[in-house]
């Protein structure tokens, strides 16, 4: 079932909601990512929420269409909520796993909700994956840049605690060897 005839069923102004996110997918070209910046901007919660219900309500039916469950992993880890980004990555690796066809895809959006999980030894893996196979993809690259900038300023403040945990230890030291003195 295409994305347009799944989120058609809807009524009101729910369809009207889920004809923008559809819109969102559709003018996704399948053959271009989108910029790692836009991969940040959250969906709005009533967008996100059609994609909920919308997968919600094909699990009561006890199945689940791939491109539902993507289209729900997508929004969900847009989200700035990391509970969601979480659900995200999971139903991600699901469609990863069993559906060889959408790796590509799953392999962005993996990297993008492990980067906004702060789990960057992760989101460099998928996105290096990607890389490996597209070494000229923008998009790969652009959210590599990323990857690196946020590795490297969990670096500094390591640094900057461990230079801070030294320094106390240091005067401690120091007061120490000054009362012993006297």
């Amino acid at each position: 079932m295409s994305t347009r005839l799944a989120v058609l069923h809807l009524e009101g102004s729910t369809a009207s909601l889920a004809l923008s996110v559809h819109s969102r997918l559709a003018n996704m070209p399948s053959d271009v990512l989108p910029a790692a910046v836009d991969a940040q901007s959250p969906l709005s919660a009533s967008e996100l929420n059609v994609l909920r219900q919308q997968y919600l309500d094909e699990q009561a039916k006890g199945w689940v269409s791939v491109q539902t469950k993507f289209n729900y992993a997508w929004g969900s880890v847009k989200s700035d909520n990391r509970v969601e980004n979480g659900e995200g990555v999971a139903l991600l690796m699901d469609i990863y796993r069993t559906e060889p066809s959408r790796r590509r895809e799953c392999l962005y959006f993996l990297a993008v909700g492990h980067y906004k999980l702060g789990n960057y030894p992760e989101a460099k893996r998928y996105n290096s994956l990607l890389l490996e196979k597209e070494p000229n993809n923008i998009q790969a690259q652009s959210l590599q840049q990323l990857i690196e900038q946020a590795v490297a300023k969990e670096g500094y403040v390591g640094m900057a605690i461990a230079g801070g945990a030294a320094a106390a230890v240091g005067i401690v030291f120091a007061a120490l060897m000054s009362r012993s003195r006297r």
